[in-house]
């Protein structure tokens, strides 16, 4: 039997949600914070941000490491615990000193 769609016929609009904002609608959120030292250099920092953590852009990276050396930290990305903790453990593999708070 073929179906035949008639002007009397109501289309349905599929609202479609992507992973992420499914994701971000159920798991409370973390961010991974980047601690100031005296230690590694502002170049070693960027070039590290941007090794472990892949959405950050070069300009982002760059503000994230200036904000640590004025502030004393910053706020690098906000995302689920689980990439949390990786972009966290990656940013100590450089010797950085590097945390997780909850909430964004």
């Amino acid at each position: 039997m073929a179906f035949a769609m008639t002007s009397e016929t109501p289309v349905r609009q599929s609202a479609t949600r992507s992973l992420e904002d499914i994701l971000a609608a159920t798991i409370p959120p973390y961010t991974v914070v980047l601690h100031n030292d005296d230690v590694n250099s502002m170049d070693h920092v960027v070039r590290a941000l941007l090794i472990s953590v892949p959405e950050l852009t070069v300009e982002r990276a760059v503000e994230v490491m200036l904000a640590a050396h004025e502030h004393g930290r910053a706020d690098v990305i906000t995302c689920p615990l689980e990439r949390a903790e990786l972009y966290r453990d990656r940013l100590e593999s450089h010797r950085l000193t590097a945390t997780i708070r909850k909430g964004a």
